[in-house]
């Protein structure tokens, strides 16, 4: 069995980060395992609370994975703090670790601050060279490249710009705009090419987690051996299906369902 790693923050309401991770590896058929950066206290409605994991327990937490077990792709997530962005890169570097899938978690949908300020020019020096790929919405390409996304043209711009940062591959998230197409576009950038991956919109208010999915998608993709391309498009197929058949839990903003495809063949989906 293929055996992936998150490194995220956890989400008491289990949508996003480590939960939504270790959902969407057993989704895929692969091994999930998990170091935790922050413990959040958050719901559908919002972040309440965060407090970060030390430096020295997220580094032990990296040494027993890698010191014990072969890990075929890692997931990078929510990472608050510079310190905790310098050990987790230098850390990964001692194991010339593989497939790494960088999602830039900055600001949580209900306009919580997961990245602190100073430690963006951590993210960029630090981590996006190290990454095969990385994940940002259009914010967040935003914040990282100081572009403003308004077009595809934009995004292929920002693209450029954050591929000259030294990760291999970019995949600008286009779902954030308003386009006349009515269509969710991304745009993944290699260096040399642009591809596009189109998705309907779908009109539902709950898309709790919505990244962290996509990206562990990607990341359990390229553990099974796809190659870029074809991993970020069947972890758009994914990522469409969970986000049709998400769940309306809480007050807020729920979850996608992440076992949606598992459940129907199991026959465990009421109709």
């Amino acid at each position: 069995m293929k055996k992936a790693l998150t490194i995220a923050g956890s989400d008491t309401c289990g949508g996003a980060g480590i939960q939504a991770d270790l959902k969407t590896f057993s989704a895929h058929g692969v091994y999930g395992m998990s170091v935790i950066t922050a413990v959040t206290a958050q719901n559908t409605q919002g972040v309440f609370g965060v407090l970060d994991v030390t430096v020295d327990i997220i580094e032990k937490q990296i040494d027993a994975i890698f010191d014990d077990i072969d890990v075929d792709a890692v997931k990078i997530g929510m990472v608050s703090q510079t310190d905790t962005i310098k050990t987790i890169a230098s850390t990964l570097k001692k194991y010339s670790t593989k497939n790494i899938v960088l999602d830039p978690v900055m600001i949580s949908k209900s306009g919580y601050d997961l990245l602190k300020p100073e430690a963006k020019e951590a993210l960029i020096s630090e981590l996006i060279p190290l990454a095969t790929i990385i994940t940002p919405n259009a914010p967040e390409a935003e914040v990282i490249t100081g572009i403003k996304i308004e077009s595809i043209q934009d995004m292929e711009e920002a693209a450029k710009k954050i591929y000259d940062l030294g990760v291999e591959n970019v995949l600008v998230k286009g779902g954030h705009l308003s386009l006349e197409s009515k269509e969710a576009i991304d745009v993944l950038y290699n260096g040399q090419d642009f591809r596009y991956y189109k998705s309907p919109i779908i009109e539902t208010k709950n898309t709790h987690g919505t990244g962290c999915t996509l990206s562990s998608a990607i990341a359990s993709n390229l553990a099974l051996g796809n190659n870029i391309e074809r991993s970020v498009e069947l972890a758009k197929s994914y990522i469409t299906i969970a986000i049709e058949n998400s769940f309306s839990i809480g007050k807020g903003v729920g979850p996608t369902h992440h076992f949606y495809e598992l459940y129907k063949k199991a026959g465990l989906l009421s109709e």
